[in-house]
């Protein structure tokens, strides 16, 4: 294997084949992506089974990756970021878009893909004002082998969601 193939498969995230879910697992992961608190009692009345046999179908979710993590969705503008942002980066290299990679441990940092088309990562970012998002621009431009940065800012947000479990 090239150094080039060996540099696109160490960015190449592992592809998994959809899992196997029936119609109560998907009325499950439906609730919770409604609200992540309900309890397995609420949850087996929603499905119609007994809590333990709920807690059992969500421990096996939560192994198979179904349910990544359970988390609270925040508000960025309560939180002092109402600066949201997209960025689209064309890298010249893997190494640029590896480099790319390290901003994910970044607060300000929501989202990171590889993308197809013209550019070839696709950041959101929600930062508290200009002068931040000025200022993380310029450390994404320092990179090398960056070649452009595209920002598009949100003006306003109609829907933010996660993946349907239908």
């Amino acid at each position: 294997m090239s150094g080039f193939e060996k540099e696109k498969d160490s960015i190449r995230q592992m592809r998994h084949k959809p899992a196997e879910l029936d119609a109560i697992d998907r009325k499950i992961l439906s609730a919770l992506a409604d609200d992540a608190s309900h309890s397995y009692t609420a949850l087996s009345s929603i499905v119609n089974l007994s809590a333990p046999a709920v807690h059992e179908r969500v421990k096996r979710l939560k192994r198979d990756g179904v349910i990544k993590k359970t988390v609270a969705l925040l508000d960025g503008g309560m939180l002092g970021r109402t600066l949201l942002t997209f960025l689209l980066i064309e890298a010249s290299s893997y190494t640029a878009t590896r480099a790319l990679l390290q901003f994910t441990n970044r607060r300000e940092v929501e989202e990171v893909h590889t993308v197809a088309g013209d550019g070839c990562v696709l950041i959101k970012v929600r930062a508290a004002d200009t002068e931040s998002l000025e200022n993380f621009l310029m450390e994404i431009q320092e990179l090398a082998d960056v070649r452009s940065v595209r920002s598009y800012i949100a003006l306003s947000t109609f829907l933010e969601r996660g993946p349907s479990p239908d």
